[in-house]
């Protein structure tokens, strides 16, 4: 049996760049570079039919630890809860009260790039705080 090498995390959307580039910004990673025989990603856009421009867009861990994000265009919106989300791991380690405030800044620069707050959920004796947000495209993720 083969076991998996990479893993590859694929986004739903109506604007791939602007939701790539939103996760860019949560989690460090970049653009990886264009096609070979183009200089920027969008000269390669503009080399597809216009029908296939923009429709797609990926971003990479600059470590090569995380998984690959790839951003593709559908026709539909989002109509219900997601049925996968991430959780960004802000909060690893912390309790209480340090834990909630980790959490809190974090979505203060999230906010600021887009995002939504959606609800915090507290400790219950069983699970740590954990801060429910949207995406720029009002995907569900928490951070935790």
């Amino acid at each position: 049996m083969t076991s998996v090498k990479q893993l590859q995390v694929t986004f739903d959307c109506a604007e791939p760049e602007r939701v790539a580039r939103f996760w860019c910004e949560v989690l460090g990673y970049v653009v990886p570079p264009p096609p070979e025989g183009f200089a920027t990603w969008e000269d390669f856009d503009r080399s597809l039919p216009s029908e296939e421009q923009g429709s797609a867009f990926a971003c990479v861990d600059p470590s090569g630890v995380g998984p690959r994000l790839f951003f593709q265009r559908v026709p539909e919106g989002k109509s219900v809860k997601n049925r996968l989300h991430i959780d960004v791991r802000v909060g690893t380690g912390l309790v209480g009260e340090e834990r909630v405030a980790a959490l809190e800044a974090e979505c203060a620069r999230l906010v600021a790039l887009g995002a939504a707050r959606e609800r915090l959920l507290l400790a219950d004796g069983v699970n740590e705080s954990t801060l429910v947000m949207r995406d720029v495209e009002d995907n569900e993720f928490c951070l935790d």
